[in-house]
């Protein structure tokens, strides 16, 4: 039986041999509807099939793009990779998923990997703070977006939360219910600290002045995960320990959670707590948390539009950080310090 060619889908639907190539790479604006939904009902009635190896030749393309994340545990991670692949899709573009587990080596062999694969470009959650692994991606043209994360020297499209404003949102609301001991617990800062872990921890000193508050530095504890419950008993151990904890992020919040449970620590009874990143499982933790939601999905959708403007060679314009803005969803683990409740 003869193999269907783009020519036959040509020749039945009426139109040219590009305009089905228009059609086929989704590039809808160049025809009319009807013109649109007559090659589509030719397509289903012949069954035909594009031959994906001969249209990324020919193109130079091969309709893939790489999304690296520095850590897939993360719900952020999670719902951006959900979004950037839904909308790639929708284009006909694939995409292969890396996770760098938080290593700047693992994710340098990823890059060189997916640029030998040569998809068509990178979105990354960076992991490594050396200019010149994403320098000479930048200088050879080649379509890259970062996500969540800056790296200093490096000027690319980058989408992330405003951290600040998170921190700032979440210290207001623990301030608007009298609390004055806040402490906030991070993941490790290092010598060169990833951009929200820097930013939320910049952004809690800011918060705390703001508020009026004096900031007690041994309120403010960055620790690898498995430190944590040592990092809590050193809070709580405290001659004033804090009344409210605010989660850097989804992992610590986790943690927290944890440790409460196993010390029978009640919530907020004894312990307000809000959590930066809008986890699942603070909506089923039983009084469900206060969270300060960065908007994962969105990101992700914008994403990957950019990485879509950028592989069309529509995006000329000056690489930008995008900054979203982070929405206070209520929980019931926040209410009034001990003192104020007479206890």
């Amino acid at each position: 039986m003869k193999k269907l060619t783009i020519e036959d889908v040509a020749q039945k639907a009426g139109v040219s041999k590009s305009t089905v190539s228009q059609f086929l790479n989704k590039r809808f604006k160049y025809m009319s509807e009807a013109t649109k939904n007559r090659i589509a009902a030719v397509i289903e009635e012949l069954n035909y099939q594009p031959n994906g190896l001969a249209r990324s030749l020919k193109q130079n393309r091969t309709f893939m793009v790489g999304v690296i994340v520095a850590n897939i545990d993360y719900s952020l991670s999670i719902q951006c990779i959900r979004a950037i692949e839904n909308e790639l899709q929708r284009h006909g573009i694939q995409v292969i998923i890396c996770n760098a587990d938080e290593n700047a080596d693992k994710e340098n062999t990823y890059v060189e990997t997916l640029v030998a694969r040569q998809v068509d470009g990178l979105i990354i959650f960076p992991t490594g703070d050396n200019p010149s692994a994403y320098t000479r991606l930048i200088e050879a043209h080649y379509p890259l977006v970062f996500m969540d994360r800056l790296v200093e020297g490096v000027t690319t499209q980058s989408l992330l939360l405003d951290n600040e404003m998170a921190v700032k949102t979440a210290v207001k609301e623990l301030v608007r219910h009298g609390h004055e001991a806040i402490a906030l617990l991070s993941l490790p800062l290092g010598e060169h600290a990833i951009t929200p872990r820097r930013e939320r921890m910049s952004g809690f000193r800011k918060a705390m002045e703001d508020a009026g508050l004096a900031l007690n530095e041994q309120y403010m504890r960055s620790v690898p995960r498995e430190e944590i419950a040592s990092a809590l008993d050193a809070l709580l151990a405290l001659p004033q320990p804090p009344t409210a904890l605010l989660a850097a992020n989804d992992l610590v919040l986790g943690e927290i959670l944890k440790y409460a449970n196993r010390h029978s620590i009640a919530i907020p009874g004894k312990l307000s707590v809000i959590g930066i990143d809008d986890a699942e499982f603070a909506r089923i933790y039983n009084p469900d948390i206060t969270t300060i939601r960065q908007p994962a999905y969105e990101m992700g959708m914008q994403a990957a539009k950019i990485m879509l403007s950028l592989i069309e060679n529509e995006d000329t314009s000056v690489p930008i950080t995008y900054r979203f803005p982070p929405a206070l969803q209520q929980g019931q683990s926040v209410q009034a310090p001990a003192k104020y409740n007479g206890l």
